[in-house]
């Protein structure tokens, strides 16, 4: 057995900056020329503390700045058009790419995928869509349909 420390998350084996035991085979043919682990050596321990601070560091700047970004969309309403029907169904639908154009027109870049709209929106009036910026980071937009 041989003692690698992990660079990365990898799948059944263990999380980034852990110690863990593989066989010399997978950690020279597959761990070690991907990057995706290192041996353990002293050195190499001191090097991968180094970036495990600094990956915590640049973690928590970027999870404060989901939730300034979190705040901020929470106190907006996104106004969209469609042609409606009478009874305020719409002749079409509002897609998650529809209300990501939308929000970038108003200033704020959000990808579409990070949109969790479970089906597109058919109804004129006001909605809540989530957007899912971290894995524990979720803002409400307020979405509002008026007809044409």
């Amino acid at each position: 057995m041989m003692e690698v420390i992990l660079r990365e998350d990898v799948q059944s084996l263990g999380k980034a900056g852990q110690l863990v035991r593989v066989k010399p085979g997978y950690a020279r043919n597959f761990l070690l020329p991907r990057g995706l682990a290192f041996e353990a050596t002293e050195g190499n321990k001191k090097r991968i503390e180094a970036e495990a601070r600094a990956r915590a560091t640049k973690a928590s700047a970027e999870k404060a700045a989901s939730e300034q970004l979190a705040t901020q969309l929470a106190s907006i309403t996104v106004t969209l058009r469609g042609k409606a029907g009478e009874e305020g169904k719409l002749f079409g639908s509002i897609t998650s790419q529809d209300i990501a154009a939308a929000l970038t027109e108003q200033g704020f870049t959000v990808d579409r995928r990070k949109l969790e709209l479970e089906h597109p929106i058919k109804t004129i009036g006001f909605h809540s869509v989530t957007v899912r910026l971290q894995s524990d980071v979720h803002a409400e937009v307020k979405v509002n349909i008026v007809p044409e």
